[in-house]
């Protein structure tokens, strides 16, 4: 991997930058200050970064804060945009960086500090019309979205399901929700049937699936709670014979396997320097549990400790990612950002 793109602790005079404005964190905080900041990346974590944007405006009403949608990778796009000027602050992501984006950072010459933000789970969801499906296997998800899939119509999903068409509904191939899904339950990350209803906006799936008898779904669980009313939520059996249903108890706990996911925020090192961004970041992580479980936004908070970890890794300018394909799936969070940062 070229050497750019490898985890560092950015240089002496950078660090002792960071611990001035550390140790003078609460006179900063109190001072007025002006600029844009701009967010974008995947739909999922947006609900978190505007609610953090608005909370923050109280109390720096002069600086400016974007979020736009464009999904997991098509925020990494913007992220490592070629030039300079046209690269986001901060993208949003509901799954880690992948190779060819650590390639990309590389190729531009972009530094990123990694943070966790929060847990989520993917939420599998039918017509509330629908009375004779609560629950589905992930063997029963593999076979409906494994590419080549014949399966169309109900009866062909289980014995003793009726007769009706079966419309799909899913996130668009730049959304992280689409790698993290078809790797969960289809075993490779990207490969997914394709003639499904695909968008990268939530909400426009939840519209989808409330007006379509026959339909299934599938989003992050934050879209489903505050359209609870218009939805019906289905446990998923990961194949013990036990469904499990996601809530923010068996998504913070880890028993709603394997649909339970982090989330993160990913931030530009240097913008990183600009003190608006910088009060930025330092008001999420200082208020995280706050934001992460606002009701407008409803998700599972991370342990205390582990947001202590990202604000020290903010605060101590640690780029690169935690994550390598041996690590991602057998390690917590704790264990991931308490070790050596991959090299």
């Amino acid at each position: 991997m070229n050497s750019r793109n490898r985890p560092r602790r950015l240089g002496s005079i950078r660090i002792a930058a960071v611990a001035l404005v550390s140790v003078a964190g609460v006179a900063l905080a109190m001072e007025p200050l002006t600029g844009k900041v701009a967010v974008d990346g995947s739909s999922t974590v947006a609900p978190i970064m505007k609610a953090a944007a608005e909370l923050f405006r109280a109390e720096q009403p002069r600086v400016t804060v974007t979020v736009g949608v464009s999904g997991t990778g098509g925020g990494f796009k913007k992220f490592f945009e070629a030039s300079p000027e046209l690269r986001t602050d901060i993208t949003n992501a509901s799954r880690p960086i992948k190779p060819s984006e650590l390639s990309k950072a590389a190729e531009t010459g972009v530094h990123y500090i990694e943070l966790p933000i929060a847990f989520d789970g993917i939420a599998v969801v039918v017509n509330p019309k629908n009375s004779f499906c609560d629950s589905l296997t992930i063997a029963e998800l593999r076979a409906i979205w494994a590419p080549g899939s014949t399966i169309r119509n109900w009866k062909d999903v289980r014995p003793g399901f009726p007769d009706m068409a079966l419309k799909l509904y899913g996130p668009g191939h730049d959304s992280g929700t689409f790698d993290y899904f078809t790797e969960a339950v289809v075993g490779t990350e990207r490969h997914s049937r394709n003639d499904y209803t695909a968008n990268e906006d939530d909400n426009v799936l939840v519209r989808g699936v409330e007006g379509d008898a026959g339909a299934l779904g599938y989003f992050g669980f934050a879209y489903y709670q505050p359209n609870a009313a218009k939805l019906k939520l289905l446990a998923i059996d990961s194949g013990d014979g036990k469904p499990v249903k996601p809530s923010p108890e068996t998504i913070g706990n880890g028993s709603y396997h394997p649909l339970g996911r982090p989330l993160f925020i990913y931030v530009n090192a240097d913008a990183a320097q600009r003190p608006a961004v910088k009060a930025l970041i330092e008001f999420t992580f200082a208020n995280a549990k706050k934001i992460v479980e606002h009701r407008r936004v409803n998700y599972v908070a991370l342990p205390q400790e582990i947001y202590d970890v990202a604000l020290r890794r903010f605060r101590e300018g640690v780029t690169g990612t935690v994550y390598a394909p041996d690590t991602s799936k057998t390690r917590s969070l704790a264990e991931l950002y308490g070790a050596t940062e991959r090299k």
